[in-house]
Order: C-alpha cells, then structure tokens, then sequence
C-alpha cells in the first residue's frame, strides 16, 4: 500500500473515531450514563454504516491508545493493521507502523 493511500484508509478511520467521541459526548451531556453504547464501525472503508454494541469501559480502554480502532468483525484492512482483541460483534484492531498510524496519533481527540 503506497504512503497515500495508507494515508487516505488512516482519514476515514480518524473521522470514524472522531464521530463516536461525539456520540459518547452526547451521551454524556444529556446525562446518560448507561453501561453500553452503540459506536460507528471505525474500519476504512467510507461507506460503511454497521454498528457495534460495546461496554463504556471497553470504548475507554480502546480510546487510551490512539492506535486502536472499533470493527466489525471482517473489516480489517490487514495491510495496515493486526486485530489484538475481540469482544461480542466486534473486533480491536492495531494500527501499524506507516501514514495511517501516523494520522492516527496526530488527530487523536484525546491527545
């Protein structure tokens, strides 16, 4: 995979990530706490819609490290990244070395 287009996948996967932080942000302002939340797949492809189910604490353990995104079993992009844990109809992938790893911490929202 070229640098750009390691680039391209490493965006859509950042603006993924980037509309799950405001979901828990909204959850958080209209003062839900609840122990589940439903997240956009954080794979690249542009046109995915699918939703994970996924724990509060789990989503906070995968947001500490800028590297790692929430999937859909199946859409790993194995080019770029490894998946490194598994939960109930999702997957946690690892970005690896290269641009989108890159863009992954330069636009982590939490950093």
């Amino acid at each position: 995979m070229s640098e750009e287009q390691g680039r391209r996948v490493g965006l859509n996967e950042v603006i993924f990530r980037q509309v799950n932080e405001q979901i828990e942000s909204l959850n958080h302002g209209f003062g839900t706490e609840l122990g589940t939340m439903t997240v956009i797949c954080e794979c690249a492809a542009g046109d995915c819609t699918e939703r994970v189910e996924i724990a509060v604490s789990e989503y906070e353990r995968v947001r500490a490290d800028p590297l790692l995104y929430i999937i859909v079993p199946g859409h790993e992009l194995t080019d770029v990244e490894s998946i490194v844990d598994s939960g109930e109809g999702y997957d946690i992938v690892r970005k690896r070395e290269g641009a989108a790893a890159r863009l992954s911490q330069e636009m982590d929202p939490r950093s």
